[in-house]
């Protein structure tokens, strides 16, 4: 560390220079000044415009920048700028009207851009507007997300599903680095609040090249909120309330911001009792409480940035079996988990005259523990892993934008409960990878290349020559991955994606190793060590068309996966429980999503959304993947209303979801019938002399349908998912 620091001092000694100041005005196509924002994604710097449309931004390092304008009801607009020593440079800038929502800066992909600039479609959404759709939890709320599911025990355990992959072939990175929480067990959630969160972003299809083994089927991003603007004190408290389960859920946060630090805090907590199905039975032992903790610290320099996170959450978890004891009781039931995730991330950006490099350190300490009987640990594991990855951002040469990188991971599993699921091990990472991007006026080309390599050793675990005694392994696994990805601007209006990709996933240790009951799942899981890597090769093709009042796109995929690691039942039973061995074979995946949006001309103020997902996995030996999520239709009518001199940004909001009937299904899995869920939302701003006031109401299953989810883990006893539920949230910000 003390080496770190050093190299950090010397590049930032050899950096300083004179800054540089931006300013400018922003007006619209009849030269009226308008509010808008300007804002600098690879600094993390921005403004906004005065009431007669003009911004100064100052000190500003040497180099060549992204600026991006944004401004309700405008299109947003991206532009590059190089700034020299000491220069102020002026910049007249004008927004085209939009009735389309402002386009966000896209962060997972290594370049930065718009979505309308990207070459891989990534889907976004801000932790703001997940409340506003009645989610109970984060894992919850990305299922909004087209594409995008969750495999869930009850309301307090989710796991994003992405295309029918999940576990461990979706990697979810949280503060910019790789989250490890045992993420293989089916009741194994996210272990991340809701609260201190900007937004979510999902890469769908594989992005090994940029994430590493364990991004074979997409990837999760999740971003942290900004600290305040330069020279700002910024203050914000919200509660809620959920009736089906009784949920009360608070957070308060403060954060204030200098001309070069800046500081954030954020507490909250959770408490939901049994959930209530839609017959009004509750689902014993679906009590859960959730308490979060981040804070951050950036410093920012002339040359170097260097931001410090920390996210402490302490998760109860009930682990329900049966519809027992109807109470809305908060004391956890036999059996329970409690969770503890620590997530410590150190990111350093040096900026140099035309280059840059990014350094993301990050420790991450997983502390499960499960109990049988409320006294009585069975399960008790500790996981520490650290992770880093550095890119260099070379300087531009022509029309080429380049990054080198390596990427890395050193993991510790430890057991200390009376059983073992899997054995104390250690695990190693490495990657090497390049990516460019090219762009033409009409055409950018995207391609890149990677090598990875993991080691995994464990120790013996029980005592050898019983029937679950677990051998010790040391093996190694290695792949070259790729993609290459094209963006076509056919018009003003259409534009076209292409992008093929290959990637690689090392089999996990549960997959090599297990010998015993996997507790909450009720079977005996014998694991395989000679377990080879999965390997995929995925087309993605896209199509968006997009104009003042009416937008449109079309994805399809296809996903062939080689050796692909399953779980299968067998005709044995060990202790009453049915023995399932892991397997491998080739399997296909292959579906896609269809949405559009109409805002129609006069009526802007009316938003009319509908889409359409739809995923199939097949094996090459013939019957159909696990876990692959139901056919989906959503439609949505949405009214937003002037703003008034009380209430700002009203909207209302009713969502239709028809959920097709699942008869593909594996050798072990029950079909699920098809149902339909409505709900109706509502939200309204105002000012309370200096306090903004953030009111929504929402009623999800407003019909109190009766239905079974197919990828609940409660399915196969015949437990119903959550019946209605109204979800009242009042958020201050001063």
């Amino acid at each position: 560390m003390k080496n770190f620091i050093t190299l950090c001092t010397l590049c930032t000694a050899l950096c300083v220079n004179a800054q540089s100041i931006f300013k400018g005005t922003v007006t619209n196509q009849n030269n009226k000044p308008i509010l808008a924002t300007v804002y600098l994604p690879q600094l993390q710097i921005g403004t906004a415009t005065d009431l007669d449309g003009n911004f100064q931004i100052s000190n500003l390092p040497s180099g060549t920048f992204k600026i991006v304008y944004s401004s309700l009801g405008y299109a947003t607009l991206s532009t590059k700028i190089s700034f020299q020593e000491g220069n102020t440079i002026s910049e007249n800038t004008t927004l085209q009207e939009s009735a389309v929502e402002m386009e966000e800066i896209v962060i997972s992909t290594p370049f930065h851009k718009l979505q309308s600039d990207n070459v891989m479609r990534v889907e976004r959404v801000t932790a703001s507007e997940i409340k506003k759709q009645g989610a109970l939890t984060l894992s919850q709320g990305i299922t909004n997300i087209p594409g995008v599911s969750s495999i869930t025990t009850g309301v307090g355990i989710g796991k994003p599903v992405i295309r029918g992959l999940s576990a461990n072939r979706v990697a979810t990175f949280a503060q910019g680095v790789r989250l490890e929480n045992q993420q293989f067990g089916d009741e194994h959630g996210l272990g991340l609040s809701a609260n201190g969160i900007e937004s979510i972003e999902v890469i769908k299809g594989p992005a090994s090249l940029l994430y590493g083994s364990d991004a074979l089927g997409g990837v999760l991003y999740i971003n942290p909120e900004n600290f305040a603007e330069r020279n700002s004190v910024r203050g914000d408290a919200s509660i809620g309330y959920a009736t089906n389960t009784e949920g009360k859920t608070g957070d308060f946060g403060v954060k204030q911001s200098g001309e070069r630090f800046k500081f954030l805090v954020r507490g909250g907590y959770a408490t939901h009792a049994d959930y209530k199905t839609g017959d009004t039975l509750r689902v014993t032992n679906t009590r859960f409480n959730e308490t979060d903790l981040k804070t951050g610290l950036r410093y920012q320099g002339d040359q170097l940035q260097t931001t410090l996170r920390y996210n402490f959450n302490q998760s109860n978890i009930g682990i329900p079996e049966e519809l027992g004891v109807q109470n809305t009781e908060r004391n956890l039931l036999a059996p329970f988990q409690q969770i503890d995730n620590h997530i410590l991330s150190l990111e350093n950006n040096l900026l140099f005259n035309n280059s840059s490099l990014n350094i993301k350190a990050g420790y991450l300490f997983n502390n499960r523990r499960e109990f049988e009987e409320v006294d009585e640990l069975a399960i008790g594991i500790h996981l520490n892993t650290f992770n880093y990855n550095l890119q260099y951002h070379l300087p531009d040469f022509g029309n080429f934008e380049t990054i080198v990188g390596v990427q890395g991971m050193y993991q510790q599993n430890e057991n200390y409960g009376e059983e073992i699921l899997i054995p104390d091990a250690t695990t190693t990472d490495y990657g090497l990878f390049a990516t460019t991007h090219y762009h033409l006026e009409n055409i950018d080309l995207q391609g890149g290349l990677r090598i990875d390599t993991r080691s995994i050793e464990s120790l013996a675990a029980r005592n050898e020559g019983d029937d679950d005694f677990i051998t010790p392994i040391d093996v190694d696994f290695s792949s070259i991955t790729a993609a290459l990805g094209a963006k076509f601007d056919i018009s003003e209006q259409w534009l076209a994606r292409v992008n093929v990709a290959k990637g690689y996933r090392a089999p996990n240790l549960a997959e090599l190793t297990s010998n015993g009951v996997h507790e909450g799942t009720n079977r005996y899981e014998v694991g395989n060590a000679g377990l080879t890597e999965e390997q995929n090769l995925q087309a993605d093709i896209s199509i968006a068309f997009r104009n003042e009042h009416f937008e449109f796109f079309g994805n399809g995929f296809y996903n062939m996966i080689s050796d692909y690691i399953f779980i299968n039942p067998t005709t044995d039973f060990i202790d009453n429980n049915q023995v399932f061995n892991y397997f491998q074979t080739d399997a296909n995946l292959y579906g896609g999503e269809v949405g559009l949006h109409i805002h129609p001309h006069p009526l802007d103020w009316l938003h009319i959304e509908s889409t359409f997902e739809t995923v199939t996995g097949d094996l090459k030996d013939g019957g159909s993947l696990p876990l692959i999520p139901a056919n989906t239709l959503k439609n949505t009518l949405r009214v937003e209303f002037k703003d008034g001199k009380l209430m700002k940004g009203s909207q209302l909001f009713a969502t239709y979801q028809n959920t097709f009937a699942q008869n593909n299904v594996s050798t072990f899995e029950t079909t699920t019938k098809g149902y339909n869920l409505l709900s109706l939302g509502a939200s309204t701003s105002f000012n309370l002399n200096k306090i903004a006031l953030d009111l929504g109401v929402n009623v999800t299953n407003l019909t109190d349908e009766v239905y079974i989810n197919h990828l609940s883990r409660l399915k196969v006893d015949g437990i119903s998912n959550i019946g209605r539920n109204v979800n009242m949230n009042l958020r201050a910000s001063f």
